[in-house]
């Protein structure tokens, strides 16, 4: 398809499905771990101090709101990459981009707080944080959206 400069920018739609992909993905993930399966740590205490990096329990009334709130953000972002005029999806995407710069700001300082020898620490160095600024950024990219033929 030859480039036309009058032609209106296509929906961010491959940011969209990436957010939401992983984001969707993460939320079955914490489904599953409302069942009381540990995988892939052998214990509830293993789990924890791996995802977290501090103990906390994997019970359903600390994970469904989390599942419901990933499943929540992944809707509001595709729903925005679909309908870019609606000023609450907009919002929405925002605020996932939001959530998401700031968990990565938080793996940051994690970087230097916590100690090196962790499996928290090495997954938060190799894949949360840098799949947070990736997916922050690529939110960012699906709120900024305007749909730029219905602006004509």
């Amino acid at each position: 398809m030859p480039y036309r400069p009058d032609a209106p920018a296509p929906a961010p739609t491959r940011a969209a499905a990436l957010v939401a992909s992983v984001l969707v993905a993460d939320a079955l993930l914490h489904l599953y771990w409302t069942t009381g399966a540990t995988w892939p740590a052998t214990d509830d205490s293993s789990l924890s101090e791996a995802v977290l990096g501090t103990d906390v329990p994997f019970t359903p009334p600390v994970l469904l709101p989390l599942v419901a709130l990933l499943l929540t953000g992944a809707a509001l972002v595709v729903g925005h990459s679909r309908r870019p005029g609606r000023l609450v999806l907009r919002l929405g995407a925002l605020a996932v981009s939001a959530g998401l710069s700031l968990r990565a700001l938080a793996g940051i300082y994690w970087l230097f707080a916590k100690e090196t020898g962790t499996a928290f620490y090495w997954l938060n160095l190799a894949l949360y944080t840098p799949l947070c600024a990736v997916l922050a950024i690529a939110a960012l990219r699906v709120a900024r959206w305007k749909d730029e033929a219905r602006a004509r």
